[in-house]
């Protein structure tokens, strides 16, 4: 499991992304790294502009350091790009997809629920927040859980992201239920990443 100790504002500010609607305020009123010398030039190398891509993505969707590698080296034995066979890939676990589809407010809150067992795949429970879903699967809250005020919240849109649904998926919120479409396509995903540099950073 991702060590999740360091505050989340710190962190965003860090990573010069915002990972959580809170962190969204906190990070516009000090866009710069923490600490006593976040506002002074740093001049970064290569490698290190690579390494701070590579932990962007790794932040955005919660995982750890083993788990992209192995998200990188499936994306690579797939044709075409690379960079965006490995967006694609991470955007394909469940609990990035219970993110996007408005049932959880972040990345952080989408696992909690895949790990405590409130979310089944085409009628199954899963608690692996890893799983991949597939075209055509479908997603929903178990019907045990539904009385949580957890996911009375989710029912009414409280969790939904201010811009629209993600067009690979189809939701039904007052059902707690949604079905990935078709694969999603690179620029349909939501996540701010160079990938390119993710790319060159593990192809060093």
């Amino acid at each position: 499991m991702p060590n999740q100790s360091r505050p989340k504002v710190k962190k965003s500010r860090a990573l010069g992304i915002a990972l959580t609607p809170k962190a969204v305020k906190y990070f516009e009123a000090r866009p710069y790294p923490p600490g006593e010398h976040g506002r002074g030039r740093k001049q970064n190398s290569d490698y290190k502009v690579r390494l701070l891509e590579k932990q962007r993505l790794r932040a955005q969707y919660d995982v750890s350091e083993r788990q992209l590698v192995r998200a990188y080296e499936r994306a690579s034995k797939i044709q075409g790009k690379t960079g965006e066979a490995l967006i694609i890939e991470l955007e394909r676990r469940l609990d990035a997809l219970v993110l996007r589809s408005g049932i959880a407010r972040t990345i952080y809150q989408a696992r909690q629920m895949v790990v405590h067992g409130h979310i089944e795949v085409n009628g199954h429970k899963v608690d692996k927040p890893s799983f991949r879903v597939k075209p055509d699967d479908v997603v929903m809250v178990r019907e045990r859980s539904r009385q949580k005020p957890l996911f009375e919240v989710a029912r009414e849109g409280g969790f939904a992201a201010d811009g629209e649904t993600p067009r690979y998926l189809q939701v039904n919120l007052k059902a707690l239920a949604f079905r990935l479409d078709r694969e999603p396509n690179r620029k349909e995903i939501p996540v701010i990443c160079d990938e390119q540099l993710v790319v060159e950073y593990y192809a060093r």
